[in-house]
């Protein structure tokens, strides 16, 4: 029996600038004479190289806070134990510098910087463990700050250093979520989240279409600093995630929805009535069918993004959508007469195979209006770009194609697209 393997991640340019920045760390050490001690500047490096540039720079800050109290603490003990104080007992020698710790950890408490504590009691001991050799405790403590600074001066060039790329800022950039976006296990890859929030914050104009629910969105999603609306509910509504709040909003009337819920009821199917109400989503449902209903129920119900009703739809509310799911056989039938009915002409109706059970199949019903073409016409209004340029499955589309097997295909892609190298034709 053959296991599948999975596919190791790619290696993240994370990785190779630290390699880099150790090795630059290294060969400076060289340059200045072997003086000081490369470790401190390879931790430092390595602590301050981060996916995001501000977070580099807050890393950077907090450890140069640190060094400077670890350093004026542990001048203050060599100073103690060379002038004032010798300590020939070990076991008191380190009792004192244990006492010292009280301080240093205080004075960041002190000034607000706390975050910065475990770097001064890195430096600290660095100090005052390893100085015994040495005859000038000054050089020592200031070659212990030179080692750091040297670290986290290379990170933030190394983070900031950019290879120049001409930046697509006029195309709205338009994802589907499932199976393009996100990967097979609907999370995305590490490496996508760092890529295309870097891409966003640096003005990327992207969205995501999708058949999902603003909750599902915001599982989803919750990693990516998306500042554009997204399409959700198949094109049923615009979604603004930053602000939580609903912009666009195609239902059905409360009428058209209690009629397609009596025809399913009357047929033996239950369906789950999703409804929008003051930009939050409430799904009223029934007794339940089958175990597939159930089972979604159960593993959605505790989402803090999703609100079920056991109850029948209120008059003041009209549906975004109605959804079933039954054995395909039972789905087929329904579909075949809401087709002889007329009801596919009226609303918008989609049927397909469920990909989590087997020999199940779906029904979505819409607004007739609730289209996905439409709602990414109003993003581009909002924005006033020139082009659209779609990421998709779908062999007919005319926008890229993306494949199923490469998870980060979707992002490479982008970037590609965003910002290519300045010697690459459009």
């Amino acid at each position: 029996m053959k296991t599948k393997l999975t596919a190791l991640p790619p290696i993240g340019m994370r990785i190779i600038k630290s390699s880099i920045g150790v090795l630059l760390g290294f060969i400076i050490y060289l340059i200045r004479g072997r003086q000081g001690a490369p470790f401190y500047t390879a931790l430092s490096v390595l602590w301050c190289m981060q996916p995001y540039t501000s977070n580099a720079k807050a890393n950077a800050i907090q450890r140069t806070i640190g060094t400077f109290i670890g350093a004026f603490f542990g001048l203050i003990m060599i100073l103690v134990e060379f002038y004032l104080l010798p300590l020939d007992n070990e076991l008191i020698r380190y009792i004192l510098i244990s006492i010292l710790i009280i301080p240093v950890i205080y004075t960041t408490v002190i000034i607000n910087k706390k975050n910065a504590s475990y770097f001064s009691c890195v430096v600290y001991l660095s100090i005052v463990v390893n100085h015994l050799t040495d005859t000038n405790p000054y050089l020592f403590v200031i070659n212990r700050i030179l080692d750091t600074m040297i670290g986290i001066i290379l990170a933030l060039i190394i983070n900031t250093a950019r290879i120049p790329r001409k930046k697509n800022k006029n195309v709205l950039f338009v994802s589907e979520l499932d199976k393009v976006l996100l990967n097979m296990q609907s999370t995305l890859t590490p490496y996508s989240k760092v890529e295309l929030n870097k891409m966003l914050d640096d003005g990327a104009e992207f969205t995501i279409v999708t058949m999902r629910t603003p909750a599902a969105l915001l599982e989803a999603l919750k990693d990516i600093r998306i500042k554009l609306p997204v399409v959700a509910m198949d094109g049923a509504m615009l979604f603004d995630i930053k602000n939580n709040r609903c912009l666009k909003l195609y239902k059905m009337s409360y009428l058209e929805s209690k009629e397609l819920i009596n025809l399913f009821n009357d047929r033996g199917l239950h369906c789950f009535v999703n409804v929008v109400v003051e930009d939050s989503v409430l799904i009223y449902y029934g007794d339940f069918k089958n175990e597939a209903e159930e089972t979604i129920y159960k593993e959605l119900r505790y989402s803090p993004y999703r609100n079920y009703i056991k109850e029948e739809l209120p008059e003041r509310y009209g549906a975004a959508y109605l959804m079933t799911i039954d054995k395909s056989e039972k789905i087929d039938e329904i579909h075949k007469e809401l087709e002889l009915k007329g009801y596919v002409n009226r609303f918008k109706v989609l049927k397909y195979p469920s990909e989590d059970f087997k020999g199940y199949s779906y029904i979505k019903i819409y607004n007739k209006k609730a289209n996905k073409e439409n709602m990414i016409d109003e993003i581009r209004k909002m924005i006033n770009v020139d082009k659209i340029i779609r990421f998709e499955t779908t062999q007919e589309s005319t926008g890229v194609i993306i494949g199923k097997n490469d998870s980060n295909e979707m992002v490479k892609n982008l970037k590609k697209i965003y910002e290519p190298y300045f010697w690459e034709k459009q």
